[in-house]
């Protein structure tokens, strides 16, 4: 299976025949049949450098040595996915047709969770959904490529930081003044322990509200602690190939942590303690039951791949 990712991933990335390319500007998705839909706002494809500065004072030895690096053209959602568009693909009755047909495109849904995985902080359907897996976030990600035809799913770490740091080289990018990150951030010191409804503070250059603080955000990338040790200078859309349940990459920050787990370059990993209280065997697929910060943020890339690619992409990171 590992050796088939890495053939089929890169491809996916890459590949431009099946949808039309669309227009390189911000838009609104409809997920059709219901009153929801999201914003997405463009990122443009640049050569920049991944990792942490030497100067970074709070820098960690997993985010060394700076290599530069080509990211291609995408569109990210300027908000993490809320709860409100999580459950549509948690209810099953929202692929009834018009007609009161069952729509033959349905994939599997998630289980009930064993525990509310947002330990009773999810009480808002605008705040961003929880609790999730990896899988559990690409499962939404095949839903949604199934309603709407077009290519979703979650940023890699070099995606992510080239996003988040929106052309700037300082710790955050807003400058190294970590008293200002109140302003665009629920963090430690400001949130109250709460999760936020999205968009609540200001966003990025780029658009993105969230994309520190509130919470973690899912990345597509195995963990590696030496990862930038095997990337080369000047390599493409660079990616941490999965080949084990944990640990898994996440960014951002939560409303849990300090201001130095929400700078640009600090990463996450995922630990098996995120279902410490899931008594089930095997545990499940889906949901963490003590993972309450960590949600996700879609993305699209800008060459579209298709049909057979897109399939084949999913059934190598969920089957």
């Amino acid at each position: 299976m590992k050796l088939l990712k890495l053939f089929i991933i890169p491809f996916v990335f890459l590949a431009t025949n099946g949808f039309a390319q669309a227009e390189f500007k911000p838009y609104s998705q409809q997920i059709e049949g219901t009153d929801v839909s999201f914003k997405m706002v463009p990122i443009k494809g640049a050569t920049f450098m991944l990792g942490a500065s030497k100067k970074d004072k709070q820098k960690e030895a997993d985010e060394l040595p700076q290599k530069q690096v080509e990211v291609s053209s995408f569109w990210m959602g300027a908000f993490e996915v809320t709860q409100k568009e999580f459950l549509l693909f948690t209810d099953a009755t929202s692929d009834i047709l018009a007609d009161g047909t069952l729509n033959t495109e349905v994939i599997s849904r998630p289980s009930s969770p064993y525990e509310d995985p947002s330990k009773g902080l999810g009480d808002d359907d605008m705040k961003p959904t929880v609790g999730l897996t990896q899988y559990g976030a690409l499962s939404y990600c095949r839903w949604l490529y199934k309603r709407t035809g077009i290519f979703y799913r979650i940023p890699t770490e070099a995606e992510w930081e080239l996003a988040a740091k929106a052309g700037t080289e300082t710790p955050y990018f807003f400058g190294k003044k970590k008293n200002d990150l109140s302003e665009y951030a629920w963090y430690a010191e400001n949130a109250e322990g709460q999760l936020h409804q999205v968009g609540l503070k200001k966003p990025n250059p780029n658009g993105l509200y969230d994309i520190y603080g509130n919470v973690s955000e899912w990345c597509l990338d195995q963990y590696y602690a030496d990862y930038y040790t095997t990337i080369k200078d000047g390599e493409k859309d660079p990616r941490g190939m999965p080949d084990a349940l944990y640990p898994r990459s996440a960014r951002g920050g939560s409303f849990l942590d300090d201001e130095t787990e929400c700078r640009s370059t600090n990463r996450i990993t995922s630990t098996d303690d995120w279902k410490a209280r899931d008594p089930q065997l095997p545990k499940s697929f889906w949901w963490n039951t003590d993972s309450e910060f960590v949600g996700f943020r879609l993305v699209r890339p800008l060459e579209q791949p298709s049909k057979e690619d897109v399939e084949l992409f999913f059934s190598s990171m969920l089957e």
